[in-house]
This record gives structure tokens, C-alpha cells and sequence, in this order.
């Protein structure tokens, strides 16, 4: 199946500025179950202002979130799929470099130097594009998710002693926790990488952190620590913006893969409240949307 380029790069602006307006069902839910156990009354003050700001936001097509965050568009490419990748990869640049001026958005990305903001919501190497492929024919998914400062900051990679084993990893975990404190805009989701390299366990842990809300690891062991460490995060205090109780996150998410024998690499990447994330599905059938 072909794909046309032009259909990309306007899917790509629509995806943009749908992610930044319009939270996914699965987070939406999260907040109703956090506000539903929350004990505190302070936290669940928090949490009702929140869920009415998504209300507000979305009634009035407006930004969920000010940070228009950096740009990532995660593309998997169905067997069957025609098309040159140079020309897919500037499509989507294109794309969200027009939602940015023609919507218009703030542009949050500058150079890392000299902060020169280019005003396209792009520079060097961004927006981020993540390439993979699957076996699904005749299907081309482009996600995109607009990842913000907040969440961003508060990121980690310890590469643990192999000795030390599970418990390293969970102690890591929580003390990641306990350090953002209410710097990401909890409740967050947070994300774990455990195992690779640096750059992959690093690369894991956000993949864990904007996955959808009920989904799990597919690989049980990690499926198991994700269980054992959502039941605990939420016992800390951090609570709803950092300010005390029962709703530090939504879940905790953990991805794995095969390391080093002489390694233990694990890596925590923050999700806040605002997980933004947007989707375009191509098939034979046309083009569709959702998250």
C-alpha cells in the first residue's frame, strides 16, 4: 500500500494539536478512580480543579497545558507499506512545524546553546521521530506525543550492581519519586526501564511512562514489578500537585530487555497529569484517528 506524503504531513499537524487539547479516555478515567479513592481533602479539592480545568479546556477547544511540550512522533510501519522514509521523516516535520505557525502554538523547543527558539516547534534532531515496524499488513500508525518540561526534568538512569537486584531497582524507583515530589504535576504516570544499554534502558522508561493507562509489560517479570510498585507509590504522601495524599500517579508502567552480565541498568522517565498523547491509523480503509 502507498501512502501519500501530503496526507502525512497534514496528519501530522492535526495530531499535534489534537494531543494538546484533547485528553485520552484512559487518563480521563485514571483521574475519576483517583478522585474516587482520595482520603485527603486537600488532594481531592486538587483533583476536582484538575478534572474541571480538562472539562473547561476541551468545552472551549483549548490547551490543556501551556507547554506545548517537545514533539514526539513514534511511527510503526505495517508490512506492505510503500513509501520513501527521508520524504516520511519530512512530512512530519512539516507537519508540526504548521501546527506551530498556522494553529498557531507556542513553540517550546530552542537551541541548546544559544536558546534560539525557530519558532517551529523543531531544531536539530527534533521533533523526535522513533521508527519501528510490525507485521500488521497494509498499516501505517503515526502516535505523537508532546512530552513536557515538567515531566521531562525529572528523569534518571542508574546503572545499579547486578548484586544488588530487585530491591536496587524498587529502592531507585521510589526515591525518583519522592525526589520529584511535585515538580512533574502529579498524579503522574511514572516510567521504568530496566535492562539494555544506558541509552535504551533510558529510552524504555518513556516508553513505560506514555503508554495508555490499564495496558501492561508483555514480559511477566516486568508485568510483576509494575503490580508491586503501583501498589506502593500512591502510600508515599506526594499527593496531587506535590501538596499531600493518596494520588501521587496514575500507575507506575515498567519496560525490560536483556542486558550485560555485569550490568543492571535501570531508568525513571516522569509522565504528568496532562498525558497527552494523539494518534493516526492508515489502512486501505483510509485515514482515522484516535489515541
Amino acid at each position: 500500500m502507498k501512502v501519500d506524503l501530503k496526507q502525512v504531513e497534514e496528519a501530522s499537524k492535526e495530531l499535534y494539536i489534537r494531543a494538546l487539547k484533547m485528553l485520552p479516555p484512559d487518563i480521563k478515567a485514571g483521574f475519576q478512580r483517583l478522585d474516587k479513592a482520595e482520603t485527603n481533602a486537600t488532594g481531592k479539592a486538587i483533583l476536582g480543579t484538575m478534572i474541571r480545568n480538562i472539562t473547561v479546556a476541551e468545552d472551549n477547544t483549548n490547551l490543556l497545558c501551556q507547554d506545548t511540550g517537545i514533539p514526539i512522533y513514534n511511527v510503526v510501519i505495517g508490512s506492505g507499506i510503500e513509501m520513501d522514509g527521508h520524504a516520511l521523516k519530512q512530512a512530519i516535520v512539516s507537519g508540526c512545524t504548521r501546527a506551530t505557525q498556522e494553529h498557531p502554538l507556542r513553540s517550546s523547543v530552542v537551541h541548546p546553546t544559544t536558546r534560539k527558539n525557530l519558532h517551529t516547534s523543531g531544531g536539530r534532531h527534533v521533533p523526535v521521530i522513533n521508527i519501528d515496524f510490525s507485521a500488521q499488513a497494509d498499516t501505517l500508525s503515526i502516535e505523537m506525543i508532546p512530552k513536557g518540561s515538567g515531566s521531562e526534568n525529572n528523569s534518571w538512569l542508574k546503572m545499579a550492581i547486578p548484586a544488588d537486584g530487585i530491591d536496587a531497582i524498587k529502592t531507585f524507583v521510589i526515591d525518583c519519586v519522592l525526589e520529584a515530589g511535585g515538580k512533574s504535576c502529579p498524579p503522574v504516570i511514572v516510567g521504568v526501564g530496566v535492562g539494555g544499554t544506558a541509552d535504551l534502558c533510558v529510552h524504555l522508561s518513556k516508553v513505560a511512562a506514555t503508554r495508555p493507562l490499564g495496558s501492561q509489560c508483555d514480559d511477566p517479570e516486568g508485568a510483576k514489578l509494575e503490580a508491586e510498585l503501583s501498589a506502593v507509590v500512591n502510600k508515599l504522601g506526594v499527593g496531587a500537585q506535590g501538596l499531600g495524599g493518596d494520588s501521587t500517579a496514575f500507575a507506575v508502567h515498567v519496560e525490560t530487555a536483556a542486558t550485560h552480565i555485569t550490568m543492571n541498568p535501570v531508568a525513571v522517565n516522569m509522565q504528568c497529569h496532562s498525558a497527552r498523547r494523539a494518534r493516526a491509523t492508515f489502512t486501505p480503509q483510509g485515514l482515522s484517528y484516535g489515541y
